[in-house]
């Protein structure tokens, strides 16, 4: 791309979280000259969200902000800031305070948590997706309430591991089976449900809630639960309901279709993030990633297709981790279509993987306190390597020792 053609592109990006910032930064790491506006509907300082559920919520840090200097980058940010509409045959954006113009637009919306119906406007009822939502549920920590988390998916298990680390006492409702039903079959899902009970907090599984009021949760059931405060975690879906009437093309869950750059339906339109799926040659499939290393790597994708650098198609290998209850969890792949489960270590114990195959190569990762699993068994899944499943099952043969040797 000329330097001429850089000049004249101005590149706004909607959305400031990690997606966002990300695309900001990887244009001026990439070599972009020309202006780039970032847009935040929050007024806080962009900031990192996996921390709101574990030092923030417990008053260990005052703030998760990116260390970016946006000025030295040469980023025009706009905080607070709500964008309500597309009109890409102007090239424009709708705002509060007016059109905007934009020649490249990065869609880096994310995703807004789902909330339990009924509860609307019920004090004591919370979301933890922001920073104002962690501030918020920082007092009911401190006080030791008692909560009732509604959701034993990972946002549930973090706020109940971390309400059991402040002194509340906790009960997680879960209208399924098992905790992470959604997310992991049965037969790892098993293992975690014991977490729970060791920890202090409650489970109930097979449960619905029926009402919510002050200082109660009624499940469908009958049974009453005291609360002086509830967590809802019952997933999320994509922040798109501003591209209404743009032409966009959705999925049904919402998410913009990009392609396998991350470009939209539409021209010189990205989708980048929780917002966005894209088709995985690996996998076979479309995915739709609501993890922070998506949010991480895609931005360097949409980067370089913008300055027309030809990237090779984005499909990573989705990881991401989370801490609960003791343990540190790390997951890399994705399961669906495996045909083998090999157990590495005992479910029971402290540390244990659970690996996919299909085919005998490696697709997936669970791996609880053993950190050297993910990342060998990532690099092993990333390259589509060949594994011996009968010693890849021995917990103490390294999984880059059980490499299937040809014969």
């Amino acid at each position: 791309m000329s330097e001429q053609k850089q000049t004249q592109r101005h590149v706004v990006i909607v959305g400031a979280g990690m997606a966002g910032v990300q695309t900001a930064v990887a244009l001026r790491e990439q070599g972009f000259e020309g202006p780039v506006t970032l847009i935040g509907a929050e007024p806080h300082q962009p900031y990192d969200r996996p921390p709101l559920s574990k030092a923030v919520l417990l008053g260990k840090a005052e703030h998760s902000a990116f260390d970016v200097d946006f000025e030295s980058l040469g980023v025009d940010l706009r905080l607070g800031l709500d964008v309500t509409g597309l009109r890409p045959a102007d090239h424009e954006l709708v705002t509060e305070e007016g059109r905007f113009p934009y020649d490249v637009l990065v869609i880096a919306t994310g995703a807004h948590p789902l909330t339990l119906p009924g509860t609307e406007g019920v004090p004591g009822v919370h979301l933890l997706r922001t920073l104002d939502d962690a501030v918020r549920l920082g007092p009911v920590l401190a006080d030791r309430s008692s909560v009732v988390v509604v959701g034993a998916g990972w946002i549930g298990a973090e706020f109940a591991t971390a309400a059991r680390e402040a002194g509340c006492a906790v009960t997680v409702v879960e209208a399924a089976a098992l905790p992470l039903a959604g997310a992991l079959p049965a037969e790892v899902a098993t293992a975690m449900a014991g977490w729970y009970a060791e920890s202090g907090a409650e489970l109930l599984t097979h449960a619905r809630v029926d009402t919510v009021r002050p200082g109660a949760v009624a499940l469908a059931d009958g049974r009453e639960l005291p609360a002086d405060a509830v967590v809802v975690g019952i997933g999320a879906r994509p922040a798109t309901g501003w591209l209404d009437g743009s032409g966009i093309a959705l999925d049904p869950s919402g998410a913009v279709t990009a392609d396998d750059r991350l470009r939209t339906s539409l021209p010189d339109v990205y989708a980048v993030g929780d917002c966005a799926s894209f088709p995985s040659a690996r996998y076979g499939e479309r995915l739709l990633v609501h993890h922070w290393d998506n949010a991480l790597q895609g931005p360097r994708t949409v980067a370089a297709d913008i300055l027309d650098a030809a990237p090779a198609p984005y499909d990573p290998v989705p990881y991401f981790w989370s801490e609960q209850f003791g343990r540190f969890v790390q997951y890399a792949g994705h399961h669906e279509g495996a045909d083998t489960l090999v157990r590495r270590g005992d479910p029971a114990g402290a540390s244990w993987s659970v690996l996919w195959l299909r085919a005998g190569v490696p697709v997936a990762l669970l791996a609880v306190g053993r950190p050297r699993d993910l990342a060998q068994g990532r690099r092993l899944i990333e390259a589509g390597t060949p594994l011996d499943p009968v010693r890849a099952a021995d917990p103490a043969v390294p999984l880059k020792s059980a490499v299937l040797q040809e014969p």
